[in-house]
């Protein structure tokens, strides 16, 4: 039965290895989610036409149909991998960012699986170009592997735990549905998390008066403890019995990351942004730093 949260999965590639850190992941979640899958690969004609010889040029047309023959070859012996559901490969000409949000774009619910970089040739898959864009720019749902030259492409990827970053907010609960449905149908342990600290503000006092700083952040834990604790037993009363929180004192960003390091084969699930006092997630600060840090992938969902 397919999963009602998303409709199906946009795996974009490279054609390198880097960019295959996702395919174990991916397998798992198009098995266990049973939406169609969708592999790209997109050519970029004029970088390409940068790096042809002058000489060569009157042949592109004829360069770019051999780059596009390649890369459905590619794209066809990555399909043979997958088991049990649909897989359709789409070879794409232009930028690769603008290649994928276009081809998101037409389906909100389309899950993007994506590793945050590669390499293939003269091309380069970084955070701060293709995948930071692409965070930037699509509406839809991310699932984002941080690659390296020698992580797994074969396989499944195991996942026991999902990490869900709250904040306190109704935008950062954004993120729940997703990650609780996750959760049920994978058999995950849910793990809520919550950073706190005193806002800036609170260093600020009148002249005549000091707030008691200790009592203050007490205050705070405690409100964030109860916060997570009400959220838990809701979660368990809704049939979830795996659930357990985390509290930690500290920045947002740090924390999630260190926390994250220590929980092996889990997902960060997050929104997008959310609001909790004078504290504000935005796309280039909290998701961003986690995405771009963090070793554990991470599930990205935009608050509506």
């Amino acid at each position: 039965m397919a999963d009602a949260s998303y409709s199906s999965m946009l795996i974009p590639l490279d054609g390198s290895k880097t960019s295959e850190n996702v395919l174990p992941y991916a397998r798992t979640l198009a098995r266990v989610l049973g939406i169609p899958v969708e592999l790209m690969e997109t050519i970029d004609i004029a970088r390409t036409a940068t790096h042809t010889a002058v000489e060569k040029g009157t042949h592109l047309d004829t360069l770019a149909g051999d780059i596009e023959r390649k890369s459905e070859n590619y794209l066809r012996k990555i399909a043979e991998s997958f088991s049990g559901t649909t897989i359709q490969c789409t070879v794409a000409r232009g930028k690769a960012e603008n290649a994928i949000i276009d081809k998101a774009a037409a389906d909100e619910r389309a899950l993007i699986a994506m590793a945050t970089h590669g390499r293939s040739g003269i091309s380069r898959w970084l955070l701060g170009s293709v995948a930071e864009k692409v965070l930037r720019g699509a509406r839809n749902p991310l699932f984002l592997v941080r690659a390296s030259q020698d992580g797994q492409t074969e396989g499944e990827a195991h996942i026991k735990a999902i990490i869900v970053t709250l904040d306190g907010s109704e935008l950062a609960e954004s993120v729940l549905p997703s990650a609780l449905n996750l959760a049920r149908l994978l058999g995950l342990e849910v793990i809520l998390f919550r950073a706190y600290e005193l806002p800036a503000t609170a260093y600020y006092g009148k002249e005549d008066y000091l707030p008691d700083y200790d009592e203050l952040k007490n205050q705070v834990k405690q409100e964030a403890s109860a916060y997570l604790d009400a959220k838990a037993a809701a979660i368990k009363a809704g049939g979830l019995e795996k659930v357990s929180s985390a509290l930690m004192e500290g920045p947002g960003p740090g924390e999630i990351i260190t926390y994250a390091q220590k929980t092996p084969n889990a997902v960060v699930a997050m929104c997008t942004h959310g609001r909790s006092g004078v504290q504000r997630w935005m796309l280039g600060s909290v998701t961003e730093r986690v995405v771009r840090h963090s070793g554990n992938p991470v599930l990205v969902v935009r608050a509506k």
